[in-house]
């Protein structure tokens, strides 16, 4: 199949379009953009940069990737987006290109949906699966893993990491790292237990959640802060071979400059 391309898009020559591509009325594409195979872009949608989308893609009206980013420190440095494949990004999504400061890069992986009026900052590095809901929003250098869910109006402080299934409520202000498999509520967010029903919905075995429970209330229950990394080598040693637990290790382990997100006092 050959490629729709509207009469009133303005596609530059040296853009790299793949097969079976649409591109609506108005939209923008820039000589650096790659598009892959049997992606749908709507109209009124500006692509421009170093960007790269993967194939089967659906972009919708009104949605910006690659303007400059948000940071009074860029200087038009070559910095890149890249997102990959099957992803439904909805309108006024906005994407930013990476920076010096990090890795020159912005990355979204497959699966992915992004709804209304979400934005991915510069230098951040997005998962596979991961939801973004109405008007969520990451600052700079954000790290989210795979099938999170970020609810609407939620707000991610700079630097911070989510893990991989973690469920953050809507309206919620994350300003910490937040451990994998955990829900977050709260205008301040603070953790609210264990994301159990997400667990549930992705068939991890029955005693893989229950050695969860039982490590997530002893890791948490003495709120003292100088004994979480005496407690995480007392952990490692009891829970050893439990799959979830030790994700949840090795994410506490790397360094990172922000805390970790505690359940609230």
């Amino acid at each position: 199949m050959t490629q729709k391309i509207h009469q009133s898009a303005i596609v530059d020559k040296k853009a790299k379009i793949g097969k079976n591509v649409e591109i609506g009325a108005f939209s923008i594409i820039g000589e650096n953009v790659e598009i892959g195979d049997n992606t749908i872009i709507k109209s009124h949608c500006v692509i421009e940069g170093f960007t790269k989308i993967g194939e089967n893609n659906i972009i919708f009206p009104f949605v910006a990737i690659g303007q400059n980013p948000q940071d009074l420190k860029f200087n038009g440095e070559k910095s890149e987006i890249i997102i990959g494949n099957n992803n439904r990004i909805r309108e006024y999504v906005t994407i930013h290109p990476g920076t010096k400061d990090d890795n020159l890069i912005t990355k979204v992986g497959n699966n992915c949906l992004f709804m209304i009026g979400a934005h991915i900052a510069h230098d951040c590095i997005v998962g596979n699966n991961v939801i973004l809901a109405n008007n969520a929003t990451l600052a700079g250098h954000v790290k989210v893993g795979d099938h999170a869910i970020i609810g609407g109006l939620s707000a991610v402080h700079q630097f911070v990491r989510i893990g991989n299934n973690a469920m953050i409520g809507g309206m919620s202000g994350v300003e910490h790292d937040v451990i994998p498999y955990s829900a977050v509520t709260g205008e301040r967010a603070g953790l609210a237990g264990l994301n159990i029903i997400g667990l549930k919905r992705a068939n991890f075995p029955r005693e893989e959640i229950h050695a969860l429970r039982a490590f997530y209330k002893e890791l948490f229950e003495d709120k003292n802060d100088n004994n979480l990394n005496e407690k995480i080598s007392e952990l490692s040693k009891k829970y050893e071979g439990k799959k979830l637990v030790s994700n949840i290790i090795n994410f506490l382990q790397l360094e990172n400059s922000r805390a970790v997100l505690k359940p609230r006092k």
